[in-house]
């Protein structure tokens, strides 16, 4: 076969394929018109479209779907007794707290006070803060099981504890999330 042949084999060969496969589109669509007409598989169509029947479907409110994509910083349901069983050491931690933001402390001072508080090892406690020394805007969590116990010390310097449930992803502070 020559070149001439060849070539104009593998030239045919690519148009019919083209023609194949622009005999599949939908011949109603424009580029303005794509996707417009109708939600995309699996996406529930905006309320105002009339709606055979209800299905399964992922939403089209953003403040929903904000809510479930931020559910992981929901704390899980504790019972009344695990509470007030974790009460006396959400206690001690707030008077560490207050103590330490009275007089500053540095991050492993902070860590190892409050693990002494909330009777767990310094590596068991968690710490976001801003400022040490003095000790300002910073949350102290930690815990065992599905109970923590968390702190904070507002920019004031006002010192709180709370006992709470465990996060949905495993940490006893809530996540920072991202976006």
């Amino acid at each position: 076969m020559t070149y001439a042949r060849r070539r104009f084999a593998g030239t045919l060969g690519l148009v019919l394929l083209a023609v194949t496969v622009a005999g599949c589109a939908d011949p109603t669509a424009t580029p303005e018109t794509v996707g417009r007409d109708r939600p995309p598989k699996g996406f529930c169509p905006p309320p105002e479209a009339p709606q055979a029947e209800p299905s399964p479907c992922i939403t089209f409110d953003w403040n929903q779907r904000v809510a479930e994509n931020h559910a992981f910083r929901s704390p899980m349901p504790i019972t009344e007794e695990q509470r007030r069983q974790a009460l006396p050491k959400a206690e001690a931690l707030a008077a560490v707290l207050k103590k330490l933001a009275a007089s500053g402390t540095s991050q492993d001072a902070l860590r190892a006070a409050a693990a002494r508080a909330l009777s767990l090892t310094p590596d068991q406690v968690d710490l976001r803060g801003a400022r040490f020394d003095p000790l300002r805007d910073v949350l102290v969590g930690g815990g065992e099981g599905r109970v923590c116990v968390n702190g904070s010390v507002d920019g004031t310097g006002k010192a709180d504890a709370e006992v709470v449930g465990r996060t949905a992803d495993g940490a006893c502070l809530p996540g920072l999330g991202g976006h």
